[in-house]
């Protein structure tokens, strides 16, 4: 299961750096995740200051 990021979202793109897949880019609003990229390891979640990220 893919994790998700909300409109909490402030596109500092911490979380694309820290994706091992390069799972995360800039969507049309905020960051996005490639939900058949993603391999739900959580690295991303821990590194958004706004908690935006969440399990889907």
């Amino acid at each position: 299961m893919a994790r998700k990021i909300t409109d909490a979202c402030v596109s500092c793109g911490a979380c694309e750096s820290a994706c091992p897949v390069g799972a995360i880019s800039m969507g049309a609003e905020h960051m996005e995740i490639d939900a058949g990229a993603c391999i739900d390891c959580g690295a991303c979640e821990g590194t958004c200051p706004t908690g935006a990220i969440e399990a889907e």
